[in-house]
């Protein structure tokens, strides 16, 4: 079938290279990142004086022309970013504790599952695919398994936690730095986000890589046995994902809602007042929620897609052949596309220069565009290299025969399908475009028209996504089948970096606007850190609708995987076992997303009447003599989401369980199905919508355009009519709608770690 062009020695240099220089570089923007000192003897050195050049330093303050004491103010932020990053820092601690045994228990049930396969025997069997060679034993698997599975787990934890950190680290710093300019605040937090994306790169990659050697040393020539326990990595990955993605979303937003209605609405005082007690907890919610719960996410998105395509290799010629840097692609791919994103994020930070307001959005789209260029041509030489000519991959029992660039145009469709729903999204969230215009202008009549406006707009906004993540599935499975579509799901992770980097710089300019509104500084800077993180809310409705696109395609991939391992040749709709399965299925995401938004809304409940009961209860908090009791807000946030979190959580990773032993394997083919049809759909239609009315309220407080003033200003009927609709669609685009993409790809990747339990033990009840 043909050699590959790059030698095994030269695939075992360039994973760990590339890992390690993405380390190197997210350790060198964080250095430039700490330069800028929070502290009032040390701000020279961040240097109002330093030297200037571009994006160098020396622009006078705003606080020195309008007369404000500037230690005091760079005092206060500090003080801010301390009691925001405690919070977070408490409540994620308290979250893995819960999460911790959770996982324990889950890992102790993997080993007895996957052990009873075979009776917990110690002697090697006939091979699945290739009954003449002996493999491992099942126990192997079963041992292997759980050790990917808490390897998972841990570097999902780690992935979170340190974007997390870096954020908070971040936001006091973009709000100093907003007073020198527009331009030095942005490159302040895209910098910040450029650390969380290369840190979480190179650890999913390095991680994963390690752990494959690592195998490699006891499973020897059974690649199939070694492949298989390694897709415990990604279910490990994504379980840590959900409970981070729907236990920060009902944090933040129990906050966040209870912070608007009675700030905004009821007290008529500005977003981020200091006078208001949920406020810490709402900006503590930005950093759980946004970063830590994106971040284990896209990582686990990224974990299984790559064992998704690991899985099918190790079953085609690749892993018959044991052609070690073929078996590879996956991870070589991920390399490629560190390095490309290391340019990509130049073009931001050091080529081009943010001199005004309008220049944001544009640079953080061409972010994209130059990653999506950049990595196309990557992925061509890497195919080139890293691939024989022609190969054979594994299409439901047969082999079929694939062309190096037949996959390499896998990859592009995935990657570009990725950027063409990444625009859409924008399209339709941005408010320099018609649909979130049209929203804000239906606000004119009150909050009823402005929801009516904002659930169409969402439901439209599904249309092209779908067709593009069609496509993609279409092209890529005629090109190279189930690996096709899981090289299409990687491509459209590859350039993870920067979409992380985008991603992470909206909380922490969203951050840095309300340390500037609690530290009491210029309007001037609130404009600043305002236009900052309306271009982010926008960035972050971009990434999750890659998030979304990329669990569509890694969810068809792992169900391509679970039928393989599975020996399930069709999956029949027309018989009852598999439509009932799809019939259930559809309704999860409906279950799911109930349990959830009930969830944000009696923490909300509990949030709005605390808040209420400090501004009745404490004399002199509205007048500003007093100060408000925030710590009882956190804990009431803290509280909520870690008792709300664990119903959906069991909800997502007990059905597949139930169905397998209960149903069997069919009709949990069908449950799968089901889940990512209605998944997908309900997720882009969430997120958008909620991200739609969040920028129709920022549109109107802007008051940037002669329509936009017609409609203000703050405090006017329209502008409270914006805020409820923005307070309805914060649980849709922060909690529900991306922990959908989680519930799709979780139930997936799990199926297809207990796929051989299941194919031998489970479907009780039609056995009886």
């Amino acid at each position: 079938m043909g050699e590959t062009l790059l030698p095994a020695i030269g695939t075992e240099i360039l994973i760990p290279a590339c890992s390690l220089v993405a380390i190197a570089f997210a350790l060198l923007q964080w250095l430039i990142v700490s330069r800028v000192k929070l502290s009032p003897g040390g701000l020279d050195s961040a240097g109002a004086n330093s030297g200037s050049g571009k994006n160098g330093y020396a622009e006078y303050l705003i606080e020195e022309e309008d007369g404000l004491n500037d230690h005091s103010v760079v005092l206060k932020c500090a003080d801010i970013q301390n009691a925001i990053s405690e919070g977070a820092t408490s409540f994620l601690f308290t979250e893995y504790r819960y999460v911790g045994i959770f996982m324990v228990a889950f890992a102790a049930l993997i080993f007895l599952f996957l052990g009873s396969v075979e009776g917990f025997s110690t002697s090697n069997q006939p091979c699945t695919y290739d009954a003449t060679k002996l493999c491992k034993p099942a126990l192997a698997t079963a041992i292997f398994s759980t050790i990917s599975f808490m390897l998972g787990a841990f570097t999902s934890v780690v992935s979170g936690f340190l974007g997390m950190k870096i954020a908070t680290y971040a936001n006091a710093r973009t709000t100093l730095e907003a007073r020198k300019g527009v331009g030095k605040a942005f490159i302040i937090a895209f910098r910040s986000g450029a650390v969380m994306g290369f840190l979480l790169a190179a650890n999913g990659l390095l991680v994963l890589y390690i752990t494959i050697n690592l195998f490699k040393l006891y499973y020897g020539d059974d690649w199939g046995g070694l492949f298989e326990s390694i897709t415990g990595y990604g279910l490990g990955g994504s379980s840590m994902a959900l409970f981070g993605r729907v236990g920060g979303g009902i944090y933040t937003k129990a906050a966040d809602v209870g912070a608007d209605l009675v700030g905004k609405v009821e007290r008529n005082i500005p977003e981020d007042d200091p006078r208001n007690p949920a406020v810490i907890a709402d900006n503590v919610g930005d950093n759980v929620g946004d970063i830590a719960g994106m971040g284990s996410d896209l990582f686990g998105s990224y974990a299984e897609s790559t064992c998704a395509a690991l899985v099918v290799a190790s079953i085609s010629s690749f892993g018959i052949n044991h052609d070690f840097t073929a078996m590879l692609y996956p991870l070589i791919v991920s390399s490629v596309g560190i390095l490309v994103c290391l340019i990509t994020t130049l073009f931001a930070t050091d080529f081009f220069e943010i001199k005004d307001v309008k220049e944001i959005e544009p640079a953080l789209k061409r972010q994209l565009i130059i990653s999506t260029i950049l990595m196309t041509v990557g992925v061509a030489i890497v195919s080139w290299i890293a691939l024989p000519s022609s190969f054979t991959i594994f299409n439901f029992g047969t082999q079929k025969v694939v062309k190096n660039w037949q996959v390499s145009l896998c990859v592009a469709v995935g990657l570009w399908a990725g950027l063409i729903i990444g625009f859409v999204t924008e399209y339709y969230t941005s408010n320099a475009y018609s649909p979130v215009q049209d929203v804000a202008d239906s606000c004119r009549t009150g909050a009823a028209t402005n929801v009516i406006f904002g659930l169409a707009l969402g439901y439209k906004s599904v249309i092209v996504p779908i067709f593009a993540i069609a496509v993609g599935i279409y092209v890529s499975f005629s090109f190279a089948a189930m690996y096709g579509i899981a090289m299409a799901a990687l491509g459209m992770l590859s350039t993870i970096a920067t979409g992380l980097a985008i991603d992470a710089y909206g909380p922490i300019s969203d951050n840095a606007g309300g340390i500037a509104e609690m530290a009491g500084m210029s309007h001037r800077i609130r404009e600043r850190t305002d236009a900052l993180d309306a271009a982010g809310n926008t960035t972050a409705a971009i990434g999750k609708g890659f998030a979304i696109g990329s669990a569509a395609l890694v969810s068809l991939a792992l169900f391509g995987a679970f039928v393989s391992r599975a020996a399930i040749s069709t999956v029949d709709v027309l018989s009852p076992k598999v439509f009932i399965g799809l019939l259930v299925g559809a309704m999860l995401p409906y279950w799911f997303s109930a349990m959830t938004m009930k969830s944000v809304g009696s923490a909300a409940l509990k949030m709005v009447e605390e808040v209420r009961r400090q501004f009745n209860t404490i004399p002199g908090l509205m007048e500003g003599t007093a100060k408000p009791d925030y710590a009882t807000c956190v804990k009431i946030s803290t509280d909520a989401s870690i008792k709300e979190m664990i119903p959906p959580g069991a909800l997502v990773m007990l059905t597949p369980l139930i169905v397998g032993i209960l149903f069997g394997v069919e009709t949990l083919s069908g449950v799968l199905a089901g889940s990512l049809v209605s998944g997908v759909q309900i997720a882009i239609s969430a997120s958008n919508t909620g991200g739609a009315w969040d920028n129709a309220k920022k549109y109107i407080e802007a008051g940037a355009s002669e329509h936009a003033r017609t409609l203000g200003p703050k405090g006017s009927d329209p502008h409270k009519a914006a805020v409820i609709g923005d307070t309805i669609g914060d649980p849709l685009k922060d909690t529900s709608g991306p922990s959908l993409n989680i519930l799709i790809k979780l139930m997936a990747v799990e199926s297809l770690v207990f796929a051989r339990f299941f194919a031998t033990h489970g479907g009780l009840l039609f056995k009886i």
